[in-house]
């Protein structure tokens, strides 16, 4: 019997849930390992023998070991294609591209700002650390610039990549799920009628819904990938 795929990191980590998402959209059973960051577990050896860099998550399939989310949602994709979808990262070779050109924008342009909106105003006062307005304030500017961007580009397509859902919208539902319900900043997706639009058609898939439900212990660090 093959050993069971294991993801190591907090539910609540935006990257782990990233992995958690598309092992369920493919329909793939696996042992989440809680990793208590707060108490320094991610830097501990042998944590680090599965993710050298010491952040969240590392995923274990059998004898492989993986890190960074979206390198481990594709592996998932490429693998496990009959036990999901594989139109996840395309049929053919123009649609993995215009998946893999939206995957590298989410990671590029809407993560840097959304990753540090989800830090400053969801998991800070959590920490009882202290807020930077000023950084708040740039990377709400940064982030609203990209959703205009999307908002033309859904205006066109039902769903980033074209009229399937795919990696390159499953990547956005962990940062967008807690600017949306953490902070006071929905407007920035819901004010926008397309981008809006496609939020509650990503959110409410049924994989997305369970790993909210999964996401019950507090607080991912900074340093997920």
């Amino acid at each position: 019997m093959a050993a069971p795929i294991k993801v190591f990191g907090p539910a609540m980590s935006t990257a782990t849930a990233r992995v958690m998402a598309c092992l369920l959209e493919n329909q793939l059973q696996f042992d989440l390992v809680p990793v208590d960051m707060s108490k320094g577990q991610h830097k501990k050896p042998e944590f680090l023998a599965i993710q050298p860099f010491g952040q969240v998550p590392a995923f274990q399939d059998e004898h492989i070991v993986l890190f960074e989310s979206r390198a481990i949602c594709r592996y998932i994709v490429d693998k496990y294609t009959e036990k999901g979808k594989r139109g996840l990262l395309g049929m053919e070779t123009l649609e993995r591209a215009s998946i893999e050109q939206w995957l590298e924008a989410e990671s590029q342009s809407f993560n840097p700002p959304s990753s540090a909106l989800v830090f400053q105003l969801a998991f800070a006062p959590r920490m009882k650390l202290k807020q930077d307005p000023n950084l708040i304030a740039q990377n709400e500017a940064k982030l609203s610039k990209v959703l205009d961007v999307y908002e033309q580009r859904l205006g066109d397509s039902r769903f980033l990549a074209g009229d399937e859902f795919t990696l390159a919208d499953l990547s956005h539902l962990p940062n967008a799920q807690y600017l949306i319900n953490a902070t006071d900043r929905a407007a920035l997706f819901t004010s926008r009628k397309n981008v809006s639009r496609w939020w509650e058609e990503i959110s409410g898939r049924s994989s997305w819904k369970k790993v909210v439900e999964m996401q019950q212990t507090p607080l991912p660090s900074s340093s997920s990938t």
